[in-house]
């Protein structure tokens, strides 16, 4: 006798099947030619012919164990070649005093807040037995101790460093030869059946494989104020280099990616500089830096990049969807980018009379134990002329004298 099938294994079954056409019909939709390409023109055209190669979208996935390969060189690269590196520069790790330890205050730092308000801490301090300098001590070791050392910042920023100027440089040999390096109206010559090349795949392939090591790594790599942003950042590039690779804007491709490169890894130099106390050398770092980003990032982007593939192509083609999400993507890197900007000129003030350090503004200064000190200095000193400046959480004012030595510090 054959077995029957249990009604709700066929019901089952049936609604699988119905699941995978309805994604086979989305798909369909949404590849259509006419949304990703001018009239006229569609897939069909990058199917390999006559000895000639295109990009796939199945080559894409090669990027996922180029990303882990990635994160196994930056362990090895960060644990010898960086400690090496920082050893002969002469970084200096800052010993850190550690919190005691101390059940009430423990407790209330990883559940409640790191930064306790004024009444909380008189609160604790009758909870935990110690005065009320001792807890406002005990919660700023203990913030410090969350906060990466600059050993940690600076392996980063060297693995940073030697990918993004090994890329510029492969980037650069790699386009220096090709006509649209010189004329971008070539990027659209022969649209969209451009052959692919051996060097723009490496080139694609290594790019999208370090940003996606990247995303993997967030989790574990020194946050800075701009997190939100990088990962914006990131997620963007991720899209917008695999798009053009998918609908064969890989000559535009190459351009942005080649633009971005040519000031990441002086920005890297700069911070390894500054992590390493060498001010002078970190400062002309920056100053370069600052140069080369304003002229490639809001010059040679929006007004040659962006305007060859936003503004020229309407003189070829009709308007479709894929040109307004492409261009919309470039759209959100240069937003970020005018935020970016805005962050360099406030760092750029610190070179002013007076200002002797760079600090990276997306980055949490270290608190130290002496802050503590000096606010009782000044609130005594305030006292004894007479007058005490309070806010609105009854918190003394600091004048440009604390404020400046907590910057120093």
């Amino acid at each position: 006798m054959r077995s029957r099938v249990p009604p709700f294994l066929t019901c089952l079954g049936d609604q699988v099947q119905r699941m995978l056409a309805w994604l086979s019909e989305l798909s369909d939709w949404v590849w259509q030619d006419r949304l990703w390409f001018p009239g006229g023109l569609g897939w069909a055209d990058l199917k390999d012919r006559d000895g000639l190669v295109f990009a796939k979208g199945s080559d894409l996935w090669v990027i996922f164990p180029i990303a882990v390969c990635f994160l196994i060189i930056r362990q090895i690269f960060e644990r010898t070649v960086a400690v090496q590196l920082a050893s002969f520069l002469g970084v200096r790790e800052k010993t850190r005093i550690r919190a005691a330890h101390n059940t009430s205050l423990e407790t209330y730092f990883s559940s409640c807040s790191k930064f306790p308000v004024q009444s909380s801490v008189g609160d604790l301090s009758k909870t935990s037995g110690c005065s009320v300098r001792q807890v406002q001590r005990w919660f700023r070791r203990r913030r410090n101790q969350e906060r990466p050392s600059q050993l940690k910042k600076f392996r980063e920023a060297s693995w940073r460093f030697t990918f993004y100027l090994l890329a510029f440089i492969a980037g650069l040999g790699a386009l220096i030869d090709k006509p649209w390096f010189y004329d971008m109206k070539e990027m659209w010559n022969g649209f969209p059946a451009l052959p692919l090349l051996t060097s723009q795949y490496w080139y694609y392939m290594i790019e999208l494989g370090f940003y996606v090591s990247l995303l993997f790594s967030v989790a574990t790599d020194v946050k800075r104020k701009d997190f939100k942003e990088q990962i914006v950042h990131h997620v963007a590039t991720i899209l917008l280099i695999s798009f053009s690779w998918l609908v064969n804007y890989i000559r535009a491709g190459t351009l942005i990616m080649l633009v971005h490169d040519a000031s990441d890894y002086l920005l890297e130099s700069a911070k390894m500089f500054n992590y390493a106390g060498w001010r002078k050398t970190c400062n002309y770092m920056f100053i370069l830096f600052a140069a080369v980003f304003i002229l490639t990032r809001l010059v040679i982007l929006p007004f040659w990049i962006i305007h060859t593939t936003w503004v020229y192509p309407l003189t070829i083609y009709p308007p479709f969807f894929g040109f307004y999400f492409f261009n919309g993507l470039l759209s959100v890197l240069q937003c970020l980018h005018i935020f970016w900007a805005i962050l360099i000129l406030r760092m750029a003030i610190k070179f002013l009379p007076g200002n002797e350090i760079v600090e990276d503004e997306r980055s949490d200064r270290e608190e130290t134990d002496s802050d503590e000190e000096v606010e009782d200095h000044e609130r005594k000193d305030k006292i004894r002329n007479g007058f005490v400046l309070q806010n609105g959480n009854s918190h003394t004012v600091l004048n440009n004298n604390h404020q400046n030595h907590r910057k120093t510090e």
